[in-house]
């Protein structure tokens, strides 16, 4: 019998081109219309559409190999984004506010989503209890889209900016937080490893981040000096960053945490080089933003329901909406306004820090796979991921703009 994984590709790269293009008439990155693109491929609307030919093309045993491509494609934009963001100069100068910003980036959203969880418990699956789902949703609340934010400034030409290492050094710092959250409440029911699962997760990841900086940067550091002296790889020396990478991004994954974060740590540790840096690009990150990462958005969207749209969801809906948008814009900007910045940076910061997205995925698939949230609460986390990425641009816009106190002009990339 063959295999429609093929097939599956055409669709899903025909569809979120299509609607990435749709979206940029808006002033939307393209990277919102890969997104809803996994709503356009999933039951909502090809399903609803054409239900045989969905069901056939999207058959649950034929995504094995999607699902690979997926990870892949994370791992490798979450590299590159790694080796980019490493500034010489300011960083140390900003890890108090990124502290700020990341810790308050949390805690509001968090108490934000166990203030609704009383409201939304209903609709959680049958046998799940008030506390687990309500530290699950607390988490949800929590997550900023690293990798997202990271394609906005990148397409503003502001990664390098003072504004961008700030929202990006803050997000990171948030979703560590969320993400050893999310292990605590897959701790809790029984579906992970418990108490040792956690041991393991914190202390591994202490253990990681001392070898990755103690070991590997210097390795890396004179292999690039001494077999890639003009910045350019050789196909030896690149598969050697691949297996770096990648290796980093298994280890953070048997931890318990997502391997975007392993391959991040990897692509931070390498010596910034803006020639190595072009030409992981060219090589690497075309191939991870054209053809693996939507793969990632069309897997989220099969997963929706119309339902969610039925009766009582629409107030479930909106009250997801509210507490997701307050929670997160206002607990960056305060961290922001409170390290010193000004009224429009702090809110330009927290408009950032609002976009939840590819992050926001990941941790809707953990809850569903753990039987934390059904369905219908999936779609709704899905909707709401896409209406605070929609809002990041135009609220960046109106707080940020083009102010040159927010954008460094020598550092900006054409």
């Amino acid at each position: 019998m063959h295999s429609p994984l093929l097939l599956q590709l055409v669709v899903i790269l025909v569809v979120a081109r299509g609607c990435g293009l749709l979206l940029k008439v808006f002033g939307q990155p393209a990277v919102i219309g890969e997104m809803a693109a996994g709503l356009v491929l999933g039951p909502i609307v090809f399903g609803a559409l054409a239900p045989e030919v969905h069901a056939e093309l999207f058959a649950k045993e034929s995504l094995g190999g999607l699902t690979s491509l997926s990870t892949l494609g994370l791992v490798l934009f979450m590299f590159i984004v790694g080796v980019e963001l490493r500034a010489p100069d300011g960083v140390r100068a900003q890890v108090r506010a990124a502290g700020w910003v990341g810790v308050l980036g949390v805690l509001l959203p968090l108490a934000a989503g166990f203030a609704i969880s009383p409201w939304l418990h209903p609709l959680a699956p049958a046998g799940v209890g008030f506390l687990p789902f309500a530290l699950f949703m607390a988490a949800a609340m929590s997550i900023t889209a690293f990798p997202v934010m990271a394609r906005i400034l990148k397409e503003r030409g502001m990664t390098q900016t003072r504004l961008g290492r700030l929202a990006l050094s803050s997000a990171a710092i948030a979703d560590v937080f969320a993400w050893i959250m999310l292990a605590c409440v897959v701790a809790l029911i029984g579906s992970g490893d418990g108490t040792a699962g956690l041991l393991r997760t914190s202390l591994g990841t202490v253990a990681l981040l001392v070898f990755v900086f103690a070991v590997l940067r210097p390795l890396y550091a004179w292999l690039l000096r001494r077999f890639a002296p003009t910045g350019a790889p050789s196909q030896m020396l690149l598969a050697a960053l691949l297996v770096g990478a990648i290796g980093c991004a298994a280890i953070t994954e048997w931890l318990g945490l997502h391997a975007v974060f392993g391959a991040f740590l990897f692509g931070a540790c390498l010596p910034r080089d803006d020639r190595l840096l072009g030409c992981l690009v060219e090589r690497l990150e075309y191939l991870a933003i054209v053809l693996l990462m939507p793969i990632f958005f069309a897997l989220a969207g099969l997963n929706t329901t119309a339902d969610a749209f039925v009766g009582a969801g629409i107030g479930a809906m909106l009250l997801v909406l509210l507490a997701a948008i307050v929670g997160k814009v206002l607990g960056g900007a305060a961290g922001a306004r409170i390290a010193g910045y000004g009224w429009r940076e702090s809110f330009a910061t927290g408009a950032l820090m609002n976009a939840r997205g590819l992050m926001e995925l990941i941790v809707m698939k953990v809850g569903l796979d753990a039987g934390l949230i059904g369905p219908s609460l999936f779609t709704m986390l899905l909707v709401m991921a896409l209406v605070t990425t929609v809002m990041t641009g135009p609220m960046l816009t109106l707080f940020g703009g083009r102010s040159p106190a927010l954008v460094d002009p020598s550092s900006e990339r054409a």
